[in-house]
């Protein structure tokens, strides 16, 4: 119960700010040195060693900013929380994140949360043809990805509840497309007891119960991964990562 006016938790960028030049930079931890990177609520991960990686801001209408992956398979850029939230203390967890790409092909995205968060962050997923491969241990929500046979398709995706996490794609399909240069706004919603709700354009595409663990901690990521040779970028207008504040003493 909240003891307090600061009950809940509220984290949110609409990136109409300054930007922060992160291209080209090094990651902290590497033998260069360097430093980890914000852009106000959130922390930018991934391969940040190369010169088309990173995040600019785009000079559009209510502002966003353009995360650039790389030009190697696995390779990528996330904008992430730290590993803070548990659904059975901090539920019901939500995030949303407004999103389009120039392009659907040569990349991966996924938008929701994992367990797994790394300085050079990698995909918590895998996809080809109609099979997911799911590398981390805890996740929960929406990935795209162009090596899938339904390859501009949303797919509700989750690994580490009391419920399998489901390997077949053509059981995770939310049957929604992702267009290129259109926005879609996704939000994930996680209970207290693992149940996970899946959103695209305010519309309830799918509900998985048991979808996730209840106690290990999880952290917002909105990435973007290459698959080929070809550069993968998308474009977010903002995130927004909402959770009950857990008052134990």
């Amino acid at each position: 119960m909240a003891q307090s006016g600061y009950g809940r938790i509220r984290l949110f960028n609409d990136f109409c700010g300054p930007e922060i030049p992160v291209a080209n930079a090094v990651a902290y931890g590497t033998s260069a040195g360097g430093c980890n990177y914000y852009l106000g609520d959130f922390a930018v991960k991934g391969d940040l060693g190369e010169t088309d990686t990173g995040v600019v801001a785009l000079g559009i209408t209510s502002g966003a900013v353009r995360i650039s992956g790389n030009n190697e398979d696995g390779k990528g850029v996330a904008l992430t929380t730290d590993l803070v939230f548990s659904p059975a203390l901090n539920g019901t967890l939500c995030v949303e994140a407004r999103v389009q790409m120039q392009a659907l092909t040569t990349r991966s995205v996924f938008i929701g949360l994992c367990g797994t968060i790394a300085d050079d962050i990698a995909e918590p997923l895998t996809s080809a043809t109609t099979t997911h491969t799911l590398t981390a241990t805890n996740l929960c929500g929406f990935v795209m990805d162009s090596q899938l046979t339904a390859a501009a398709v949303w797919h509700a995706v989750y690994n580490g509840g009391s419920t399998t996490g489901q390997t077949d794609s053509t059981l995770t399909t939310t049957g929604i497309s992702a267009v290129a240069s259109e926005w879609d706004v996704l939000r994930l919603e996680v209970d207290p007891n693992g149940t996970a709700r899946y959103w695209i354009n305010g519309v309830l595409e799918s509900t998985v119960t048991g979808a996730v663990s209840t106690t290990a901690l999880q952290g917002a990521v909105v990435g973007c991964w290459g698959t080929t040779t070809t550069a993968a970028d998308m474009d977010v207008d903002y995130i927004a990562v909402e959770a009950n504040r857990d008052w134990t003493r």
